[in-house]
């Protein structure tokens, strides 16, 4: 789910708990090592997120990891967009580029100095997906 994020909404807050999670408390954050990414270009996206990026400016986003899920945060000017992906939806492509998809919706970002820094965040949320993925089959 695609949500403008830029005021404070409760109806929105409650939607995305209950899509991937409250956020983790202070503490857990701490002992997680940190459940937010640093600040990563935006390379491409796909037509759903054509409104909330602009082509002739660099574009970036930061990752957040909740219970159920990861929301990616982009902000555009003033306004914030947040994407919602519940893990079971949640693909991850490392080539070139850095890939999140979910229902047919994608976010590819640069590898650049900022995503170099991110790579043991990427790795924590394909262990958090698969750790939820096994419970889920078990």
């Amino acid at each position: 789910m695609i949500y403008e994020n830029t005021y404070r909404n409760e109806t929105i807050t409650q939607q995305i708990n209950d899509l991937v999670g409250k956020p983790y408390s202070f503490l857990k954050s701490i002992q997680m090592g940190g459940t937010g990414s640093q600040r990563m270009k935006i390379d491409e996206v796909s037509n759903h997120f054509k409104n909330m990026t602009h082509p002739t400016e660099i574009n970036y986003g930061s990752l957040e990891i909740r219970p159920n899920g990861i929301i990616f945060h982009i902000s555009k000017g003033l306004q914030r967009f947040v994407w919602v992906i519940p893990y079971y939806k949640l693909v991850i492509f490392k080539s070139i580029t850095l890939s999140i998809h979910a229902d047919g919706k994608f976010i590819k970002i640069k590898k650049t100095q900022f995503s170099k820094k991110n790579n043991s965040f990427i790795s924590k949320i394909i262990d958090l997906k698969s750790k939820q993925n096994s419970n889920v089959n078990n």
